[in-house]
């Protein structure tokens, strides 16, 4: 496999290493020409893949902008020339009509000096009147428009300012409601074990009396309770028995007052006789009325 692989490689390894070597000759060039302008030798330092890489991008930008300084200093210097031949033109033609800068008062130079500062201050070529106020109203127009950024600034401030203070306010109330509930914490808690207490309490309470409602149940269903048996029927028959307690009331006042008969045995005997057929009678009567009862109510 090594040997089907290593043909195909090689070309790009020397490719590589040839590239590699071509970047490290021009670092060291431009080292060099840098250093040498200093006035001072490359320092000694150990050529890796990184500081290559990194040293031939610094090189390759400082060698572009190295080449536009050169274009705009050359076009400077042009300039410059120009300028310097029409200053010779002008001062000679300033000369011919009597007015050369030494011939001319202080004053004129003065103020002439002042209008050429102004003009370089606002960036126009010449001194006519119509450069000026262009110049002018460029001006004006970039100051409105600083002014309105400016109340623009002011006003997204002021819009900024009061979101900060609301943040503020709103903060300080949430610090303020859980110091609240920091402190309500402790009374909340005491009153959920006073809670969890008289949950455990009510839960047996509860179960007692579950407990106490089956015994009283089952103890209803061993005497014989009924659900026909209600609070109505119950009434219904205290009534009738006062009804015969009343019927029977003077039965019994007259066998009571067979107690103050004289002696005489065989009149007692016939009362006593009647009195017990009597007391029999009522008693029948009471019965039939109880059945009457029951059977109304079955």
């Amino acid at each position: 496999m090594s040997d089907i692989i290593s043909p195909v490689d090689a070309p790009v390894t020397e490719a590589k290493s040839g590239t590699d070597a071509a970047r490290i000759a021009e670092v060291k060039v431009w080292l060099s020409s840098q250093f040498d302008a200093a006035g001072k030798d490359v320092p000694e330092f150990e050529y890796t893949p990184r500081s290559i890489a990194h040293l031939y991008n610094l090189a390759t930008v400082s060698q572009a902008k190295t080449q536009a300084a050169n274009i705009l200093a050359n076009d400077f210097r042009q300039k410059a020339t120009e300028y310097r031949a029409q200053a010779a033109r002008i001062r000679e033609i300033l000369e011919n009509v009597g007015l050369a800068q030494e011939s001319l008062p202080s004053n004129v130079v003065g103020s002439a000096q002042v209008l050429a500062n102004v003009a370089n201050l606002l960036n126009i070529r010449d001194t006519e009147l119509n450069s000026f106020l262009v110049a002018m109203g460029d001006i004006s127009l970039r100051k409105t428009a600083v002014e309105e950024k400016r109340a623009k600034a002011q006003k997204e401030s002021k819009i900024l300012l009061d979101y900060t203070r609301k943040a503020i306010a709103r903060l300080t109330y949430l610090k303020r409601t859980l110091a609240q509930l920091e402190d309500d914490v402790a009374p909340c808690e005491a009153q959920m074990e006073n809670w969890k207490t008289n949950l455990a309490v009510m839960a047996s309470k509860e179960r007692q009396y579950l407990q106490q409602y089956s015994n009283y149940k089952a103890l209803l269903n061993r005497v014989g309770y009924k659900p026909e048996i209600s609070h109505g029927l119950l009434v219904e028959m205290a009534e009738h028995r006062k009804d015969l307690e009343k019927k029977t009331k003077p039965i019994l006042d007259t066998l009571r007052s067979y107690q103050d008969l004289p002696p005489d045995k065989a009149l007692a005997a016939l009362a006593i006789e009647d009195k017990k057929r009597q007391y029999a009678a009522a008693e029948k009567y009471l019965e039939d009325v109880l059945q009457s009862a029951l059977a109304t109510s079955d």
